[in-house]
């Protein structure tokens, strides 16, 4: 039996569509499964296909170059527009008073990283700053900087060398990362369980969640006073959901209701008002509202309608148009308090209270259908990936364009927040999302690797790769161990907070899992998520503004 068609199909050399494919396919798959694997309780996850592309291209496998190319960028695109809109939302409130200081501290690690890269450029004057781009993207662990930076370049032997010296660091970084967090616990003599009881004793996070309480009326002074005029004494944001009176039925309050001595009150709140609001209104009782007979039920609403994506909830007349009340919203699993100026999102659950068949009409106008959150809104996808190209050729100055990477990335983050004013609905559902951005990166690593394999074996193995190492280290843990010392030698933040802060400012999902892991907790995942959107977007720029800079 011939099978010379097996040989030249899965052998070196061939650069046919199926060859090409089954390449690539090959490379993906035991890219991932590799990275799946634990060493020390942490994975490299998706980063193993850049490995497994090198093997594959050191033994002679290739792919047209033209192929490669198009493959590369679109899996970039892919990766970089899905990271975009997974961080756009938060990439504005990261602004705010409580994320300031945490992002100023990212800001400074990323300066500090750039700052070594520059002194190594200058002092050791023979290796170049496309090798050292690629070694500080391993160093951090930052996949999207050294796209930006080989798109911004878009030469293959610059490419090869970028790719290289991300291979000869990357491994260090992440362990550099975890062992700066040693290194921190241990010089501040850190006891981690005590570190857990103040995260769990803190209240000023636990102050922005909604709280429920049931309150009875009490103070004379406001006995025959409307809702809209007892918001106007407590000046808070509350909603009251549910109220009894003198005849033990239960109604739905509206604006316009007076309230009672006696009455009681089903009140959804922010646990930093609640203590205003009972010297206000009345004591907090205990109160079984399921448990009373009565017509009014609770039921979540999502909305599925791109029509209502950006409008403030005031907008839908609750109570006016349908009786009910909204108690809260919940976006992305967090809890919001439904006052009238939030601004509504697709794929929003609202909580509403009412008469069953109000609620039933409500929903069927908001859409209230699950299927509908599973159609990806492909529309939006391309409209943004178009304008992103767009935006990325752009000459901005000084001959610098964002690029394939950098076009994308500012796109998607503005779509994300203001997307609604154009009737472009952004919501994408977690698994559409996560499908995406890891089809991307895959792509784009396997090209990467495979591209630059043939020549990985000869230029890292030696004295050069070394160096490549030790400067990668030297790029992860000193910025890290300086920032470290100024998170809690000065401004004693807790050391949960701040291997979140690690993690995040190296946008490095491995050393969260190791800290979230090690700590049981939830903080170090909040931090994470607090500088993550800004110190991806700068590190896309810095790695791409070292190159247009120094090339």
């Amino acid at each position: 039996m011939d099978f010379s068609w097996l040989i030249s199909l899965l052998g070196p050399g061939s650069t046919s569509l199926a060859s090409t494919l089954v390449l690539y396919s090959f490379v993906i798959a035991m890219g991932v499964y590799l990275g799946k694997l634990k060493l020390g309780g942490v994975s490299l996850g998706v980063t193993f296909v850049l490995f497994v592309g090198i093997i594959m291209g050191h033994f002679g496998y290739v792919v047209n170059a033209e192929v490669l190319k198009f493959i590369r960028e679109f899996g970039l695109i892919l990766f970089i527009f899905s990271i975009g809109i997974q961080v756009g939302p938060g990439f504005f409130s990261s602004f705010k008073k409580g994320g300031m200081r945490l992002n100023g501290l990212a800001v400074l690690g990323i300066a500090l990283n750039v700052a070594i890269v520059l002194a190594i450029y200058f002092i050791d004057g023979e290796t170049s700053i496309e090798a050292l781009v690629g070694v500080m993207s391993g160093a951090v662990t930052n996949t999207p900087g050294l796209a930006a930076a080989q798109q911004a370049i878009d030469t293959p032997e610059a490419i090869n060398i970028m790719s290289m010296g991300y291979a000869a660091a990357y491994p260090l970084g992440v362990c550099g990362i975890i062992g700066a967090m040693f290194l921190i616990k241990a010089l501040f003599k850190i006891k981690t369980d005590r570190e857990i009881r103040a995260i769990e004793e803190a209240t000023d996070n636990s102050h922005l969640k909604p709280e429920i309480i049931s309150v009875e009326v009490t103070n004379k002074l406001i006995d025959g006073k409307s809702l809209r005029q007892i918001h106007d004494i407590i000046q808070t944001d509350f909603v009251i959901s549910r109220l009894i009176g003198e005849e033990g039925k239960i109604i739905i309050p509206v604006s316009a209701t007076q309230v009672h001595v006696g009455d009681k009150l089903y009140v959804v709140i922010s646990a930093q008002d609640v203590e205003r609001f009972e010297a206000v209104i009345g004591p907090q009782i205990e109160m079984d509202w399921e448990a009373t007979q009565h017509d009014v039920v609770s039921r979540r609403i999502v909305i599925t309608k791109s029509e209502y994506n950006g409008v403030s909830l005031g907008a839908l007349r609750l109570h006016t148009a349908y009786k009910v009340n909204a108690t809260r919203v919940n976006r992305a699993g967090v809890d919001l308090l439904a006052s009238p100026n939030l601004r509504l999102q697709m794929g929003d659950r609202i909580t509403v209270v009412g008469d069953l068949n109000d609620i039933t009409r409500l929903g069927e106008k908001l859409g209230n259908s699950m299927k509908r959150l599973n159609e990806p809104n492909m529309i939006t996808i391309f409209v943004g990936i178009l304008f992103g190209i767009i935006v990325g050729s752009i000459n901005v100055g000084f001959g610098m364009k964002l690029g394939l990477a950098g076009g994308p990335l500012v796109v998607a983050i503005l779509l994300s927040r203001f997307g609604y004013k154009f009737k472009l609905v952004t919501y994408t559902s977690s698994s559409a999302s996560l499908l995406m951005r890891e089809l991307g990166i895959c792509l784009f690593l396997a090209s990467v690797g495979i591209s630059s394999g043939a020549g990985f074996a000869e230029t890292v193995f030696n004295s050069t790769g070394m160096w490549w190492v030790i400067w990668g280290f030297m790029i992860t843990f000193i910025p890290l161990v300086v920032v470290g010392c100024i998170a809690r030698g000065v401004y004693k933040i807790n050391f949960l907070t701040i291997m979140g802060l690690f993690s995040g400012g190296y946008t490095d999902p491995p050393a969260l899992a190791y800290a979230a892991g090690s700590t049981g907790s939830d903080a170090p995942a909040v931090a994470y998520s607090t500088v993550y959107p800004l110190t991806m977007f700068l590190r896309v720029v810095a790695a791409q503004g070292l190159i247009l800079c120094f090339m």
